[in-house]
């Protein structure tokens, strides 16, 4: 039985890794503009930063989603 079909694949990890990096970058960066523009709902500015936190926000759970996957996917696929 070959050894190395079931090892990790370090490149795809880290690239998942990089995917969770950024997904806790934008979990922080949305809730807090979400925040600030919640607070000052009298601003010009108001309705075009609630649409960017919701990006954000939306944009953090996608990451999330993509790098586990990208991380169980370099653990537990076997290379042909």
């Amino acid at each position: 039985m070959d050894d190395n079909n079931n090892r990790t694949d370090k490149e795809l990890l880290t690239k998942g890794l990089k995917r969770l990096g950024g997904c806790l970058l934008l979990m922080f960066l949305g809730p807090t503009i979400l925040h600030l523009t919640l607070n000052h709902d009298d601003k010009p500015l108001y309705i075009p930063l609630l649409i960017l936190a919701f990006i954000l926000c939306i944009g953090a759970i996608v990451l999330l989603f993509l790098g586990i996957n990208t991380i169980m996917d370099s653990i537990f696929k076997k290379k042909k």
